[in-house]
């Protein structure tokens, strides 16, 4: 236990040049008072004693407005940076070597039973706002974009942007030229195309009746 209190001070050194000496971190680092609050909750949740857990975790949430469900499971050398409206649900798994920022959720999408919320694998980076909802997976080694919303699986080794979320770099490779904020998907924009390309396909089967219609009333004469 005291080893992983351990490594969850090392992390914030590796990952926050703001770091400056161990009290610093420990009094004032809400991402880390979480993380510390939750595995207490979560030793309660395992053993069944969930009022107990329950009431940790919102105590935490009330100080550092992170909340992690106590019934969560998280691996080593989680880091939180800032923290602020961090949204961790129940059946969520996250690996080691996981940093999250703030303004993200990983939660679910109200329609699942059971495991309805991610899983995330280690070594991957959850940029600030992203939301990753569902019963999904998000594998090693991987990053989600700031502000991108998935909702399907997402292979190892890949970066993700986009709303909703789609892999624009896998093993290195760039799939599709990554998007900025001037280029993210517009889905009124991508509708209003659609309607257009229906009405254009009925403007020309019109004029083709109309043409057969003029050709009928020749032959009639």
């Amino acid at each position: 236990m005291f080893k992983t209190l351990k490594e969850d001070i090392e992390v914030i050194f590796e990952q926050d040049p703001a770091a400056r000496s161990y009290l610093e971190v420990i009094l004032t680092y809400s991402g880390l008072h979480a993380i510390w609050a939750h595995r207490i909750a979560h030793a309660f949740y395992k053993r069944k004693f969930f009022f107990i857990a329950r009431v940790i975790s919102q105590i935490s949430r009330f100080f550092t407005g992170i909340e992690i469900h106590p019934g969560a499971k998280i691996g080593r050398r989680f880091f939180i940076d800032h923290g602020m409206g961090v949204v961790i649900g129940e059946t969520c798994e996250i690996g080691d070597n996981v940093t999250v920022y703030q303004g993200v959720t990983l939660g679910g999408t109200g329609k699942e039973k059971g495991k309805r919320h991610p899983t995330i694998k280690d070594n991957c980076l959850i940029a600030t706002g992203a939301k990753v909802l569902g019963s999904i997976t998000i594998g090693e080694n991987s990053k989600i974009g700031a502000g991108s919303v998935v909702l399907k699986d997402v292979p190892p080794n890949s970066t993700v942007v986009g709303i909703p979320g789609r892999v624009v770099v896998q093993n290195g490779v760039r799939i599709k030229k990554d998007l900025n904020h001037t280029d993210l998907p517009d889905p009124i924009a991508d509708r209003l195309k659609e309607l257009e390309m229906e009405i254009e396909k009925l403007r020309n089967e019109l004029n083709e009746l109309k043409e057969r219609k003029i050709e009928n009333d020749h032959s009639a004469l």
